[in-house]
């Protein structure tokens, strides 16, 4: 988390705060100037309390607040908005003996920084979603450390469901860490080889984790997640445009039934001067570009070496030498010609 700030309100809660500051050195602490003892760390505020804690719960990416959770919940309940954006909120009690995880237990990581403050102060962490609770997994946190990205969160809450449960749930894995899970696999979780053997389970629900695209009649009781796994390797020309790259990639993406959501970078030869079309690409998609110099790549071996490209590139591949240099893995889809100016490979990173 970015930015967190801390609000009390009372001499107690203002103590416990300055020993958080002493912890969590780049939190900013907030207090009435009514209280004020000339401490420079500390932002002396005028405004009510009740002006303060919205400001603060709209500008920050976590809020502890070290007053009444009843009193906290009646401020921000009018400001509250979805689980995806609100902001983790914390409640500490003004003799620091419980650590309230408030709002955005989850996605707002307001769980795991309860605990933290608990440890650092002594208390007692009070956590009360499902999953924590039940010591099972978070369908919504399932690989957040590692950034994967939900496809599609609308199944989320209906697979928690299931989860917590414990209602037969499949797994299936063709990419991304396998360390997603450091516990037990919960008595109610398989994980299966194929996904056909998914597919054919008496799974009541499935968790997903794949670069690949997913048949419409597992999608309904799913949640799928797409770890940064594919790299695209280009071969192209000085003129090649973003659109004839672009083009070329959903086509690669299509016919190999790929998702484009679990592309981590572009990949190619480094040249006099980055390739316009390119680079504009990767910016539209927010996608990072890697560049090999030539002998970096002519001592990659690779399944379609080219004597055209040895004579005009110093090596006699690009796409291909590039996908597999940079992932450390194979293809999943070897070089597709686009001509005259664009060839594509694809592959996958081994975890």
């Amino acid at each position: 988390m970015e930015k967190i700030a801390i609000l009390a309100i009372t001499k107690n809660g203002i103590k416990i705060a300055k020993e958080l500051k002493e912890e969590f050195s780049s939190w900013e602490v907030f207090a009435p100037n009514k209280f004020s003892d000339g401490n420079t760390s500390i932002n002396w505020y005028d405004d009510n309390t009740s002006t303060k804690i919205v400001e603060l719960f709209k500008s920050n990416d976590a809020l502890v607040c070290l007053f009444s959770l009843g009193a906290v919940i009646r401020l921000i309940s009018p400001h509250l908005k979805d689980k995806k954006t609100d902001p983790a909120v914390i409640v500490i009690d003004d003799k620091a003996q419980f650590v309230i995880s408030t709002l955005s237990g989850h996605l707002g990581g307001a769980n795991k920084l309860t605990n933290d403050i608990a440890d650092r102060l002594g208390a007692t962490p009070v956590i009360t979603t499902a999953a924590d609770v039940n010591k099972t997994i978070a369908v919504d946190l399932v690989g957040k450390d590692f950034g994967w990205k939900i496809d599609d969160d609308s199944n989320v809450t209906k697979i928690s469901a299931f989860m917590v449960n414990e209602e037969k749930i499949g797994v299936y894995q063709n990419c991304g860490r396998k360390d997603w899970w450091k516990n037990k696999i919960p008595a109610n979780v398989t994980i299966y080889p194929t996904i056909n053997e998914l597919k054919n389970s008496d799974s009541k629900g499935y968790l997903i984790i794949t670069d690949e695209t997913v048949d419409d009649d597992l999608l309904q009781n799913s949640v799928v997640y797409r770890p940064p796994s594919l790299v695209v390797g280009v071969g192209l020309h000085w003129d090649t445009t973003k659109e004839t790259i672009k083009d070329g990639l959903m086509r690669c993406m299509n016919e190999f039934k790929l998702s484009e959501k679990s592309i981590t970078k572009f990949v190619s030869i480094k040249k006099e001067k980055d390739v316009v079309g390119l680079a504009e690409l990767a910016k539209e998609i927010s996608k990072p570009v890697e560049y090999f110099e030539k002998e970096e790549l002519a001592s990659i071996s690779t399944p379609n070496p080219s004597k055209t490209v040895q004579t005009f590139e110093g090596t006699a591949s690009v796409s291909e030498a590039a996908a597999i240099k940079s992932s450390g893995g194979e293809l999943v889809v070897e070089k597709q010609k686009f001509p005259p100016n664009l060839t594509i490979a694809i592959a996958r990173i081994q975890n």
